[in-house]
Parts: C-alpha cells; structure tokens; sequence
C-alpha cells in the first residue's frame, strides 16, 4: 500500500517545478514550450489520482490513518501532521484529483498562447494540493492550512488576468470575504480545545468525546460550548460554500479563467463547506438549534440563487448562481443529518457542474471571449459536441430520470421530507427551487444553442468547435453526469456510495435521535 503522503506530494512537486519554469521564463520573449509544461501540469494530478484509485481498490475496513511527523509541540498543545484516508475522504480525493486532472487536461487547450501559461499550472497544482490536505487531514488544525491554501489559490486565480482592475477586486472580494468564515472556524477550534485540549482537534479524538459525553450523561455541561463551537464552524463553512450571508464573492470569482471557475465549483473550493459539515457530523447531530439554522440557511440560499439565475445574461454568472443553489440544497440535507446524501450530491454536481462550466468555456472560446447568451444562438449546428456535452449535464442538473442529479437531488429531498413538519415546509420550497432550476438552465441552454445567431456576421464565420484536448476532458464529465448517479442506485443492485459513507455518517444519523438528545 502506498504512503498516504504521496498523494499530495504530487501536486505540490507539479506547482515546484511549474513555479520555477515560470521564473525562469518570465524575462524571455518565447516562453516556455506549451506542450512540456502541459504534461507535466496534467501527470501530477493524474498522479495523484491513481494514488487515490489504488488506496480505494485496497482500503481496509475503518480506513487508513498515517502519521507523518509532530507539528506543533508545545505545553499543552500537540498537534501532528498525519492523514486519513475513510469511506468520506475517499469519496471526495477521487473526484477532487480526477476532475482536477481533466480540468488541467482541458486548460491546456483553453490558455494555449497565453503568457501566464506555466504560473497558471502552477496555481492549478497548488490549489490541489491544497483541497487534497483539507480532505485528508485528520485533524482540524491541517484541515485549516489547506482550508486557508484553497482560499489563497482562488485568489490567484480569480486575479490570474491582473492587468484588468475588474478581476483583481473580484479577487480581493474573495479574499475578503472568506476571511470572515475564516475566523469562524478558527474560533470554533478554540472553543473545542477549551474542553478537551488540543487532542480533540484530531478527528477520532473528537468522535470519541462526543460517545464518552453522551454515555456519560454530561450533555448538559458540553451542549453549550458545543453549540457555540457549531456555530461558529458553520459561519466558516458558508464562506467558503457561498451561503447566505457570504455568498457575494462567488459570481464576481467569474472573473478569472473558466477552467478556473470549473474547478473553484465542481471539484475544490465551494464543496469544502459541505464535507467540513459532514466530517463534523457526530458533533452537529447532538445541536439540533444548529441543524435548524443550517436547513433555513440552505434553503434560503438555494431559492434566492435560483431566482438570482433567471436574470442573469452572462451565461458564466448563471452557472456561478446555480452552484451557490445546489450547494443551497446540500446544506439542507447536511441540517437533517443527511450527510450521506449531502456527499452523495457533491459527487454527482462534481460531473455535471464540471461539465457546464467546461462547456460554457468552449462557447466562449468558440465566440472569442463573448459570454452574453443575448449575442449567441444556433450553436447547436456550429459546435455539435459541445452542445451535447452541456444538454447532457443540463438534464443532470435539473434532475431528469435517469441522470445524476436525479439521484441525488431526490434523495436529499426525501430526507428533508422524512424529518419532520419542518422539513416538509422546506421539502415543498427545495421542490419550487428544482422547478426555477429547470427555467434558468432551460433558457441558458436555448439562448446558446437553439435559434439563429445574434452575433455579428464577422464573429460567426470564426465559430469553431473546441479543440480535441479540450473536448476530450467535456465527454468524460459528460458520461459521469449520466452516469454517477448509479453509484447509489439500490434499484439496480450499485451500493457503492452507501456502504462507503455508512461508517462515517452512521455514527451522525444515530446520534440525531430524540432518546439521545434528551439524556
């Protein structure tokens, strides 16, 4: 089996190496040769990938826990650097690297002719890194470093064209504003370490302490602390999750490079709230206050986006305000304790979302940077396999039969119905929400591809499909967006996602009952 420490090292050898070829070329008028620097931006993530795919084909049960060496050791406070590798954080390493490898795959293509071409690289190996330490941390603290990795790398990013004013304040709003969640999160590992020292930042040690609490009949003296600390992890996890109030940076982050925008959306940045809810589950079980304001929080939030997209004509900015809704919906299932199905929808929008915002950037490409769906139509005919790659993931989205979302997207509303009168008031405004879904995406998809053009004669004798290196990336998300939902299809015999989340989340669901609170 391999070390656990390989799988981030990859990137971070990717952003080394890219970084200095940056450097080093930055004086020369050529640059340095795209189709070297591509590779390599490509076979670290790939890299790691393959890591993750061979730890998932041998994990043990309970998972793999790895301690690298001692970070911090002081009086009172001890905390390592060690990794682990369970049902939850295998689920999102394999998204995270394999969609991050084809993101990369595809910018290569998408920033051909660029200047910035290997800093860009360079970043995108760096954000990596960064997702994949939050993932695999196994305790709070490490969780925090990458936590604070991925917020400086969609900075960078977000600026990447900084000769524009425009992107570089859409990137210090970014910044900006995920600090604040930031300082949550940082005082919420504070209020845990004033009840159980520095070992309860580690993952286990908290699961432990909150069976040890509830078998101890102690609830009533830690509940209050407890809820504090919830609070305050939940401020942190709707910036980086775009929640209400927090969500502003977000459609202003489409100011950066669309393969950018792909991977802040579908495989890092925005998922990074959910999974800390999820990887806290066992503590926000026993809150139900909490709980109560993580669903109303989610459920405004799903609904105001969605309204939000209908008046969008920037067809990047729509997709920007479909993500903070269907991150919207996953905070809804997280505040019933649904994390598995909160999880479960991270994966499949991974594809589909992946898959549009790819796609947006080949009609983008295709129209020399225009991104008004006003001034766009009949695309259809002029760019065939685009369109199919984003009617796919359009169906996947608004949750038609037999596609991802689907699966994914009913099953957090069935949770939301099965908890309770409150969760059949918002199981009905999650249902409305799918409906707006269907309209904002429906008109995106009709604006682009159907009717004539609305562009000047001039722009649309250049329209050209995208080429093969980005269109490959596009087809692969387009078959997950079909097909990932089957990963949980009891119908037809796929548990996969449901006996890998069962360890983790179970403990969650079982704690969230009304014998355990009130003891």
């Amino acid at each position: 089996m391999i070390s656990l420490g390989l799988i981030p090292l990859f990137p971070l050898l990717g952003c080394i190496i890219l970084g200095a070829i940056a450097i080093i070329s930055s004086g020369s008028k050529k640059g340095p040769a795209e189709g070297f620097v591509g590779t390599l931006a490509v076979l670290f993530p790939a890299l790691s990938f393959a890591g993750v795919a061979l730890l998932s084909l041998n994990m043990p049960e309970g998972g793999v826990r790895e301690t690298l060496c001692n970070w911090i050791d002081i009086p009172m406070f001890r905390v390592d650097i060690g990794f682990l590798f369970d049902g939850l954080s295998r689920i999102m390493l394999l998204f995270v690297t394999g969609i991050g490898s084809l993101i990369a795959l595809y910018s290569i293509g998408y920033m051909h002719g660029d200047r910035g071409f290997a800093r860009y690289f360079a970043y995108i190996n760096l954000f990596l890194f960064s997702m994949i330490v939050l993932v695999l941390s196994d305790n709070l603290l490490l969780t925090f470093l990458g936590w604070e990795g991925v917020g400086l790398c969609s900075y960078l990013l977000i600026g990447f064209w900084n000769k524009d004013i425009k992107n570089c304040h859409a990137a210090n709003k970014a910044f900006i504003v995920n600090r604040v969640g930031d300082i949550g999160f940082l005082l919420g590992m504070l209020c845990l370490v004033t009840i159980g020292g520095s070992a309860i930042l580690n993952y286990d040690v908290l699961t432990n302490f909150i069976s040890m609490v509830i078998s101890g009949n102690h609830v009533d003296l830690v509940i209050p602390v407890l809820s504090i600390a919830g609070i305050l992890f939940f401020i942190g996890c709707t910036g980086k999750s775009a929640q209400i109030p927090l969500l502003t940076w977000l459609p202003d982050a489409m100011a950066g490079p669309t393969p950018v925008s792909a991977l802040i959306h579908a495989a890092t940045m925005v998922t990074s709230g959910v999974y800390l809810l999820a990887r806290l589950g066992s503590m926000f079980a026993l809150l139900p206050v909490v709980l109560d304001i993580i669903v109303v929080v989610g459920m405004l939030t799903a609904f105001w986006a969605a309204v939000a997209g209908l008046f969008q004509n920037d067809i990047k900015k729509v997709l920007a305000y479909s993500t903070i809704s269907q991150l919207g919906y996953m905070f809804m299932a997280s505040g019933v304790c649904a994390f598995d199905a909160s999880i479960f929808h991270v994966f499949t929008h991974a594809f589909f979302k992946a898959a549009l915002f790819l796609g947006a950037g080949a009609v983008i490409h295709a129209l020399s940077g225009e991104q008004d769906m006003r001034k766009m139509g009949g695309l259809l005919k002029k760019t065939p396999v685009t369109a199919c790659v984003m009617i796919f993931a359009f169906l996947a989205i608004v949750g038609f039969p037999g596609f991802s979302g689907f699966w994914s997207k009913d099953l957090i509303l069935e949770k939301i119905f099965m908890s309770g009168t409150m969760g059949q008031a918002v199981y009905v405004v999650g249902l409305i929400t799918a409906v707006i879904t269907a309209v904002y995406m429906g008109r995106l998809i009709i604006l682009t591809f159907f009717g004539s053009y609305r562009g000047s004669k001039e722009s649309e004798e250049h329209i050209h499909e995208a080429p093969a290196v980005m269109l490959i990336p596009m087809v692969i998300l387009a078959f997950g967006a079909v097909f990932a939902g089957y990963l949980w299809a009891d119908s037809i015999g796929i548990k996969f996602f449901a006996e890998t989340l069962a360890p983790v989340v179970g403990a969650a669901q079982a704690y969230n009952t009304p014998a355990v609170l009130l003891t």
